[in-house]
């Protein structure tokens, strides 16, 4: 059995009480929400912790309001079993809840809360590994070790950023709010994310992810690709958001971001401007998911080998692209994919 290690837990009933905590002593206080990522990393001794601030308690954290006529507004403790029962999110953002809803399983997602999985840990080969086995290789640069095993020679960490929700929400341009003990800030989505898979988020140690905004949903369409091994359960080896505007027949907005390339959910910037101006043709469609294989740099710190997995970002933003312009689908990939995903509520 694996036994978390020894800590202070703090059972914050405020905001302050969470923000305060974690300013005593930034370094050694996680914090804990649905504790679906954090309890396994203590146990694994992949994460260490002083003290423990739960979140469960604080008011003000959880639900969601607004309407996407006008945006939402979503806190951080929200379950994500909550957002696949919200109808208007499901009829606003399609592609945000196709996303949580590829997220682990039932039992999971009832704990898990979107503020966790976006500030998911990084995950690599080398490194989500038990403690025996990370010791027997000297362990990594993500940990106490001073080489990342992906790459030797490299004088940074390549573990990958693995939420699924992330580059969901980067293709909608959402903004997250962060909370300290020196006020509060907004910020898009995608500033949240370093080029690093050790110092993984851009949020400071002393600051919490509270909000989660959402702007109008417009005639905006959006849709999540996600490829894993397995039907569920499975953490993407790549994950596809996409969300247009048409004017006319012509897209005049477009957004892709892709997941579990890199350290950050990476913007597909040259793919989504080959779109503007033009129809969804399928020629159309077919040069912007070349391009978008371009800013993918899939290494081996992950299922399946990096050649192959590079060449499934272009068919899957190839896919995904289609299914918005409500082009029939070209033949599925021999693994599990996520264009024709039910959702289960």
């Amino acid at each position: 059995m694996m036994r978390l290690p020894t800590f202070t837990y703090v059972g914050a009933k405020t905001l302050e009480d969470a923000v305060t905590a974690l300013a005593d002593d930034p370094e050694g206080t996680r914090l804990v929400a649905g504790g679906t990522d954090l309890w396994p990393n203590l146990k694994r001794r992949h994460q260490g912790a002083r003290s423990v601030v739960g979140l469960r308690r604080v008011a003000g954290l959880r639900g969601i309001t607004g309407d996407p006529a006008a945006g939402v507004t979503i806190g951080a403790m929200t379950t994500l079993t909550d957002i696949l029962r919200c109808p208007m999110l499901r009829d606003g953002y399609p592609g945000f809840v196709r996303a949580v809803a590829s997220i682990s399983s039932p039992v999971l997602r009832n704990m898990g809360t979107l503020g966790g999985n976006l500030c998911l840990d990084t995950r690599c080969t080398y490194y989500n590994q038990n403690e025996e086995w990370r010791q027997s290789i000297g362990y990594c640069m993500k940990e106490v070790g001073d080489t990342c095993w992906v790459a030797p020679g490299s004088p940074r960490c390549w573990a990958v950023q693995a939420s699924d929700s992330a580059p969901a929400l980067c293709s909608l341009d959402a903004h997250v709010v962060l909370h300290s003990t020196a006020g509060e800030r907004v910020i898009p989505i995608a500033d949240l994310y370093n080029d690093d898979g050790i110092v993984y988020l851009t949020k400071s140690r002393t600051e919490i992810l509270t909000e989660i905004r959402l702007g109008p949903a417009g005639a905006r369409r959006s849709t999540y690709w996600k490829l894993r091994r397995r039907g569920s359960i499975d953490f993407p080896v790549l994950g596809v958001g996409v969300a247009l505007e048409l004017d006319g027949g012509t897209v005049s907005s477009a957004k892709i971001h892709l997941g579990a390339v890199h350290s950050f959910p990476v913007a597909a910037t040259a793919a989504a401007a080959h779109l503007l101006g033009k129809s969804l043709t399928e020629d159309v469609i077919a040069e912007a998911a070349e391009l978008a294989k371009d800013p993918a740099s899939p290494l081996d710190n992950t299922d399946f080998t990096l050649q192959w997995r590079r060449r499934m970002v272009g068919s899957y933003v190839d896919g995904a692209l289609r299914e918005l312009a409500g082009l029939p689908p070209k033949a599925t990939p021999s693994v599990h994919g996520e264009g024709a995903l039910a959702l289960e509520v």
